[in-house]
């Protein structure tokens, strides 16, 4: 029997982290140098999000501060509202 998962894996969220990212800086008009003097991140760290969607979350979370979207982060980790589905998942 073959299963299926149309969940994402992490490195296409990375992707797609990275290519929104590069899609708002562009939309307003900042090149990477000026990204990298205005946020503190180095200007490697931003060439290799943008190319590979690899940065520290430290990085990650200086950039959205920059572009006003650190909320964008609230719902990370948020607790589910339905707890005993997890819990399941540990009595298996």
């Amino acid at each position: 029997m073959t299963f299926y998962n149309i969940d994402k894996v992490p490195t296409e969220i990375q992707q797609e982290l990275a290519s929104k990212f590069r899609d708002i800086r562009k939309n307003k008009k900042i090149s990477q140098t000026q990204l990298a003097n205005k946020s503190g991140v180095s200007l490697g760290s931003i060439k290799r999000f943008e190319q590979t969607g690899q940065i520290s979350l430290e990085s990650l979370l200086k950039l959205a501060h920059l572009f006003e979207r650190l909320n964008d982060f609230d719902s990370v980790f948020k607790p589910q509202e339905n707890l005993k589905e997890i819990e399941k998942l540990f009595n298996k």
